[in-house]
């Protein structure tokens, strides 16, 4: 019994200390509209952990992608989600709408 009770405690200590941690989070909106992205351009944080919310307000599929760093989120017509990327280095980071390669882009700029 008491072993079960210490690992409760250690499961409710764990999700307290990541629900925090998501709270620090810098979250970024990002909309994507018929291979369009809006902004084109948007300046981050460099080394910090940051979320970027993706909302798909096109009448098709879109994907987020950004190969060279293995990001990839495929949103269908109307739908929200998200990406958590990991302290980038200051530079620039382009993403495209794969499904849209002729379309616009993102460029992300850590600073």
């Amino acid at each position: 019994m008491a072993q079960r009770l210490g690992r409760a405690l250690v499961l409710l200590a764990t999700v307290a200390l990541t629900a925090a941690a998501a709270q620090d989070l810098p979250v970024f909106q990002i909309v994507m509209k018929d291979g369009r992205f809006s902004p084109e351009r948007l300046e981050v944080p460099a080394g910090k952990r940051l979320k970027l919310v993706l909302k798909n307000e096109g009448r098709g599929p879109a994907e987020f992608e950004n190969l060279s760093m293995r990001v990839e989120k495929v949103l269908a017509p109307g739908v929200t989600s998200f990406v958590v990327l990991h302290g980038l280095k200051p530079g620039e980071y382009r993403f495209v709408d794969e499904f849209r390669p002729d379309g616009g882009s993102l460029t992300l700029v850590a600073k």
